[in-house]
């Protein structure tokens, strides 16, 4: 394959997403032709695996394109992309966002900055994502926590928050050509304005952008800490009808011990509560989490409390993650660790348990009239994101009504109305 103007591949979060398309611009901005840029994640082992793996085949089919990596892999571990000879430059994850970057004639091959140095998170007005039925935007980036299994603050620096105008300004923006729906993610966006003068919460940041913005129809929210949701967010998740039923919680575990030894900023109970809240107010509200099965310690009696919770919670997204150990945190340290078969067969547990939940969840919205927008492969995503294989072709991107029918794997049929 040739490669003219900028490739992004782009591995993990939705944030990576959203920057893939701020650095896919100031590429393009400065003409950089024949190049993959590959915007790397630091999760798992797995997920650099995968990042390097694609690397060099990305190489052999493009001996002539030029290689960078960029992304939470790269600014952690710098020097393993460093030794692939397949690699032309490594940038870091604040510099791959700056326009000045991408304009260096003769570019260092190394690029990478102490991220926790970095004290900003600019706005970085994008016009869309190609090919995406709905916007990503960045309000928030880094983490101040340092959760014992996580290695992403040192990837991402501390939490810094994108002021208020500046997130109106690009929701209206992206309204204005042709989003319906929008997706405010961050590192840990209910951790959103501590940093900022006057210190807006986030349902403050929401309600103002929602105020501002009344030609907005939807908005979601990447993860949510269950202990750390406002009061004003939770009168927007009684009262604001734009605002999604579908909330996602950054769980992690459903036993006590284990939340504690991760150094979470919750027990069990604190989810159970939080779900139970939401549903009193939007009764139809739907539920995914992150999970992880396996974390060191973790007994057959601690797992089967996290196992337990997904019915209690009555979860139905799950993203399951077998415990990986990254060097530099507290948890890889720990002398006692789950071996690895057992993690893989608590993950398997636990996502033939959202399997199950699925299927319940897609039973109740049978037979139900859904506004869904619509997305590649004639597939619509209805408010509480269950997903319907409509019956006619629909522009991408749209609002359409629907009546749901059965059920088909883990998709409803929809007829459009």
């Amino acid at each position: 394959m040739n490669y003219k103007t900028p490739e992004l591949v782009t591995f993990g979060c939705r944030l990576n997403t959203y920057e893939s398309e701020v650095m896919r611009t100031h590429a393009q901005n400065v003409g950089l032709e024949d190049a993959i840029i590959f915007n790397t994640c630091a999760v798992t082992k797995e997920a650099e695996r995968q990042a390097r793996q694609a690397i060099r085949k990305a190489k052999r089919n493009n001996p002539d394109a030029k290689i960078i990596v960029t992304g939470c892999s790269a600014q952690i571990d710098p020097q393993t992309y460093a030794q692939m000879d397949e690699v032309d430059q490594i940038i870091g994850n604040d510099l791959k966002l700056k326009a000045e970057t991408w304009g260096v004639t003769k570019p260092e091959r190394v690029l990478v900055n102490d991220i926790m140095s970095v004290k900003e998170t600019a706005g970085h007005l994008i016009e869309g994502i190609e090919g995406q039925a709905r916007a990503f935007i960045q309000v928030q980036n880094g983490c101040d926590h340092r959760c014992t299994f996580c290695i992403i603050p040192y990837g991402r620096g501390n939490s810094r928050s994108v002021p208020i105008g500046e997130i109106a300004d690009q929701v209206r923006k992206l309204v204005e050509s042709g989003y319906n729906e929008i997706v405010m993610t961050g590192v840990d966006v209910t951790s959103y304005g501590a940093d900022l003068p006057g210190q807006p919460a986030l349902g403050q940041m929401i309600r103002r952008v929602l105020a501002l913005v009344p030609e907005l129809l939807r908005l979601r929210l990447s993860s949510l800490d269950p202990v750390e949701i406002d009061e004003d967010l939770w009168r927007l998740i009684a009262e604001e009808p734009r605002l999604m039923p579908h909330l996602h919680m950054s769980l992690q575990a459903g036993d006590d011990m284990i939340l504690k030894r991760m150094k979470r900023r919750h027990l069990r109970d604190d989810a159970i509560k939080m779900c139970e809240k939401a549903r009193e107010y939007r009764p139809d509200m739907a539920f995914g989490a992150d999970i992880i099965a396996g974390f060191p310690t973790e007994t057959d009696e601690m797992f089967q409390n996290t196992l337990n919770i997904v019915e209690e919670c009555d979860l139905t997204f799950l993203h399951v993650f077998p415990y990986s150990e990254r060097p530099g945190t507290p948890a890889a340290k720990i002398p006692t660790q789950v071996p690895h078969p057992v993690r893989k067969e608590r993950a398997a547990l636990l996502r033939a348990s959202g399997e199950k939940q699925v299927q319940k969840f897609l039973n109740s919205h049978i037979n139900q009239q859904r506004q869904v927008i619509v997305e590649k492969g004639n597939i619509g995503r209805t408010e509480h994101f269950a997903p319907v294989l409509l019956n006619q072709e629909c522009e991408i991107g749209s609002l359409v009504n629907v009546k749901t029918g059965a059920i088909t794997g883990n998709t409803l049929t929809g007829t459009v109305l």
